[in-house]
């Protein structure tokens, strides 16, 4: 007689991110040291898996750049260890970048809570995170992407279904070839990193590239949005005193001015480091500063060629 969990245990045998390893099957009994090492050497598959979904990756972002230029969000969901680096992701972006809260958004299948406490049953559920999108309002400009590493959890590739039916742009990013995570998106990433050390612990290296590609995902998008000149953060906000810091390092960097007219330039501009920049590079006043930004969409290069465009 089949068990409840038949179905399930056989779609599970088929995904690598749930291989069994039996070579590591004594890992147990070795020393802390060989186990360390071998783990060491398990997580050094993972920028090559990395790499050679770049091309997918890229392509991507490019489609969300596009989208968050007219306005639209970013927008994570998954469930467990997945979920946890999409809202990891998003709480990154308004220190580092100065984006609103609302621009990137992470969800986790059971809400907040769910980040320290598993939430039974809420990955399983395509309906939780449709009614989670519909909750946000999602809808054609926002980018709406899927975390799963077996890429079948229902509560991903739910989110990306619905967000296709609102016509959303639809990124599903899973660890596993042939996923219905990645079938399901507009643009499917599968990040094939291999069995894990520990069998179907996905918060090993299935997680380090799911954080990896997150990270592209949103720096990437940033840079192409003008939230960068060159390497630096000029839209970092200076929420403590080490950003405060970093604010008035990353203006030297950028101008080579002196520390009294780096100091002056953030009083005028109310602390605003790409608006300080442009002032000290541009010899332009705060307000023209700001009036030269608005213009270029934000684009610091773009404002400083008109600032520095001959009469």
């Amino acid at each position: 007689m089949p068990t409840p969990y038949g179905e399930l245990q056989a779609q599970l045998s088929t995904l690598t991110t749930e291989a069994y390893r039996p070579e590591l099957a004594e890992i147990d009994q070795l020393p802390t040291l060989e186990i360390a090492r071998t783990m060491n050497r398990e997580d050094t598959a993972v920028p090559a898996a990395v790499a050679a979904q770049l091309p997918q990756i890229a392509a991507a972002i490019d489609a969300t750049a596009e989208r968050m230029a007219r306005g639209g969000r970013l927008l994570y969901l998954g469930a467990g260890t997945a979920g946890r680096l999409g809202v990891l992701d998003a709480s990154e972006c308004p220190p580092t970048f100065n984006t609103d809260p609302s621009e990137v958004i992470g969800l986790i299948a059971g809400g907040p809570g769910a980040m320290v406490n598993a939430v039974e049953g809420a990955e399983d559920s395509k309906e939780l995170a449709a009614a989670d999108l519909d909750a946000l309002g999602a809808g054609p400009d926002d980018v709406v992407v899927g975390i799963s590493a077996s890429g079948r959890t229902p509560y991903a590739v739910g989110a990306v279904e619905h967000a296709r039916r609102l016509g959303a742009l639809t990124v599903g990013l899973s660890c596993n070839a042939g996923s219905p995570l990645a079938a399901a998106a507009d643009h499917g990433i599968e990040v094939v990193v291999g069995p894990e050390l520990v069998t179907g612990s996905t918060r090993l290296k299935a997680g380090t590239a799911q954080k990896l590609v997150l990270n592209m995902i949103s720096t990437i998008s940033m840079i192409r949005l003008g939230k960068t000149y060159g390497n630096l953060m000029v839209d970092v906000r200076a929420s403590n005193e080490k950003l405060r810091a970093r604010s008035r390092r990353i203006v030297s960097l950028a101008t080579g001015a002196d520390d009294r007219t780096i100091e002056a330039a953030l009083v005028a501009t109310d602390g605003e480091v790409k608006n300080a920049i442009l002032t000290i590079l541009g010899e332009v006043d705060a307000a023209t500063a700001e009036q030269l930004l608005a213009t270029s969409g934000g684009h610091l290069r773009a404002a400083l060629t008109e600032a520095t465009k001959p009469a």
